[in-house]
């Protein structure tokens, strides 16, 4: 092994450990919460695309669970800025931690998956742009993934909280 091969390496390490400290830190967070909202769930932790990830999973039927998702992931939102505020606080670090509840952001990514596939397929056929209806940027990140992944281009324009996908020909 080189030195650049073995500097590579161990970066590589140190930010997986970081991230799984992050992951950690979440959980305690969002156990406590739990606790204090009496409410059943497991928590999940993962690393996934460089960033720490944590899953809330309910044994039971997950109703109660679902008011931490809340109207359109309102409240899972403002979950994951919460917690991302409690990492920053216990590590001095900004944080990209995602947070899904219930599956509820995994079943959003395979909609927003298909939708922008969809635009994709629409801009090839007519050569002309498709803007989207105002997302959050969890919603925009997965939209553009899947206008990349079909060979196209796409931009966010407009301002929060109407910002917006717009698919452009290639």
């Amino acid at each position: 092994m080189t030195e650049g091969t073995t500097s590579a390496a161990a970066e590589g390490a140190d930010t997986l450990s970081r991230l799984e400290q992050e992951g950690e830190i979440a959980a305690d967070y969002l156990e406590g919460l739990l606790d204090i909202a009496d409410l059943d769930g497991d928590i999940d932790m993962d690393v996934e695309a460089d960033r720490a990830a944590v899953s809330i999973i309910s044994d039971s039927s997950g109703r109660d669970i679902q008011k931490l998702v809340g109207r359109d992931g309102e409240v899972l939102e403002a979950l994951q800025e919460l917690t991302r505020l409690a990492v920053h606080r216990e590590t001095g670090d900004r944080s990209r931690l995602m947070l899904d509840i219930a599956g509820y952001r995994a079943k959003k990514r395979t909609e927003l998956s298909e939708l922008g596939a969809k635009a994709a397929a629409d801009v090839k056929n007519t050569g002309e742009p498709v803007k989207l209806n105002p997302m959050t940027p969890f919603e925009r990140k997965v939209v553009h993934d899947a206008v990349k992944a079909a060979g196209l281009r796409s931009e966010s324009e407009g301002e929060e909280p109407q910002r917006f996908v717009v698919v452009l020909p290639a």
